[in-house]
């Protein structure tokens, strides 16, 4: 479970590298085709990413319309999708070994959680992209690939909300909201962290509430049906009786 830090790990890499890199004057158009054709290589998925709206004057960016595809196998034919992410970045720090994010703001945020035994297609879409980052979300690249120091980084404010997960798929799918979550000063007490350290203390927390709606989301269904039919009954009987009795 807890290798599902690694999405988001590779999705704070793809957009702050976006930035780090993306800056001069085909920035907007630079960020999508870093993500685009980075991004397969990451998840060994399709991954599109519609629109990128960035500043190397104020270090704000807009990225829109982000889509992870799932592996394959499974029936949905995206994973998850990121309707808008805002970021903030302190151009002051590029310069530096440790880039600063002022902020990240991610909104109305869509999971689909397919499960099967023991295996789920987020569980999937994770071990492909450990095969692309090294063994055990350490940030360690295959043995392959050229090497390379792992940039670090200090997210100041990181907010996810609107966040909606949906229990399997077809007619008898079952979409429930996720809570918003808020974190602060992330890798500040490190110096630094890589993008999976960072990942590690947002999706855990993404992930439990998924698996929290999963729990209950049976539970609450039959509690709001069970409310339905006592309204209804209720409704009935004032009809019946003529309307409620006074005391």
């Amino acid at each position: 479970m807890k290798k599902l830090t690694l999405i988001l790990a590779a999705l704070l890499a793809l957009g702050a590298a976006g930035l780090y890199f993306g800056l001069g004057p085909a920035l907007s158009s630079g960020v999508m085709i870093g993500v685009n054709n980075l991004g397969p290589q990451v998840t060994q998925t399709h991954v599109e990413l519609a629109a990128a709206r960035l500043s190397p004057f104020s270090g704000r960016g807009t990225l829109t319309g982000l889509v992870v595809g799932n592996p394959p196998g499974w029936s949905a034919d995206h994973a998850f999708t990121l309707g808008k992410i805002d970021i903030k970045v302190n151009l002051r720090s590029l310069r530096g070994d440790v880039i600063e994010i002022e902020e990240i703001v991610i909104e109305q945020p869509e999971f689909i959680y397919e499960t099967r035994l023991v295996n789920s297609n987020l569980k999937a879409l994770l071990k492909n992209i450990e095969s692309f980052t090294g063994p055990s979300g350490s940030g360690t690249p295959p043995a392959n690939a050229p090497p390379s120091k792992p940039r670090k980084f200090i997210v100041r404010k990181f907010r996810l909300s609107e966040a909606k997960a949906t229990l399997g798929v077809g007619p008898a799918a079952l979409p429930v909201p996720l809570p918003a979550l808020e974190l602060n000063n992330l890798g500040l007490d490190k110096g630094g962290a890589t993008p999976a350290e960072l990942s590690g203390e947002v999706l855990a927390q993404v992930l439990a509430s998924i698996v929290r709606a999963a729990g209950t989301a049976p539970i609450n269904a039959g509690a709001a049906a069970g409310r339905g039919t006592g309204e209804a009954i209720g409704g009935g009987l004032k009809k019946l009786f003529g309307g409620s009795s006074k005391k």
